[in-house]
């Protein structure tokens, strides 16, 4: 039996029809929504995190490019979870090569849990002493998951107290239509803000009058409640989520 052949066969083993229904509703797979058609095992997190740790000194390159170009969630979020567990202890030619592959097959990194799981461990870390010029690209990629990936993978340099390659996405991602950006970006900036309160409250003092009003509260969550209602009394631009 094949590597490949054993993990689906482990995958089978583990589907659960109750979860996996309940998951195309949670991920929006209805027609017109932003996972339109995704199709679902329905695995646990930790389930597929356990098949990772198993699998990822096992599973080859090609395998790992099946499972994520395939139309079965749980398996693209397997090769991600694999790339993910590889990353941090790879020689620096297959962390190149990760990244690459990465990059080159975002189409498949197609839901917020994908990018979530994957951005910062991956894009980011890789990014951390490099040229981030990509990022800037990605940020105005027509793509939503390309935009995404751009505001999560700077979670990395947060964690690393560097701050404006977040800041600076943010600003161009201000106009974005899509809630799940105005949520990445209203996150990063409180994550910025858990480390450097004044750089995320800099911005919101320049932005809030025109950033989208999800994005907001997702940046003023952690903000002590008089502030919050502060900044809440201000006009924000209303997203579909408001109506």
């Amino acid at each position: 039996m094949t590597k490949l052949v054993e993990i689906r066969t482990r995958l089978e083993q583990l589907t659960k029809p109750e979860r996996a229904e309940f998951a195309k509703r949670y991920f929006k797979t209805g027609p017109g929504q932003y996972g339109e058609g995704d199709v679902f095992l329905g695995l646990s997190a930790p389930e597929l995190r356990a098949l990772a740790h198993e699998f990822a000194p096992l599973c080859s390159t090609a395998d790992q490019l099946e499972l994520l170009r395939s139309p079965i969630h749980d398996e693209r979020a397997l090769t991600l979870l694999m790339w993910v567990r590889l990353f941090p202890k790879a020689t620096a030619d297959r962390q190149a090569e990760i990244y690459r592959l990465y990059l080159e097959n975002t189409r498949h990194i197609n839901n917020w849990d994908l990018v979530d799981v994957s951005a910062p461990h991956i894009v980011g870390m890789y990014l951390l002493h490099r040229d981030r010029s990509v990022l800037r690209q990605l940020a105005v990629s027509g793509s939503l998951w390309e935009r995404r990936i751009a505001i999560i993978a700077t979670q990395q340099f947060i964690r690393q107290n560097q701050f404006d390659d977040t800041i600076a996405i943010a600003e161009t991602l201000l106009s974005d239509k899509h809630d799940l950006i105005h949520k990445a970006v209203g996150w990063m900036l409180r994550e910025v803000g858990q480390r450097a309160p004044e750089r995320e409250r800099e911005f919101l003092r320049h932005f809030h009058h025109t950033m989208p009003r999800t994005m907001l509260r997702y940046a003023i969550e952690k903000f002590p409640e008089a502030e919050r209602q502060e900044f809440l009394k201000k006009p924000g631009r209303k997203t579909n989520q408001d109506l």
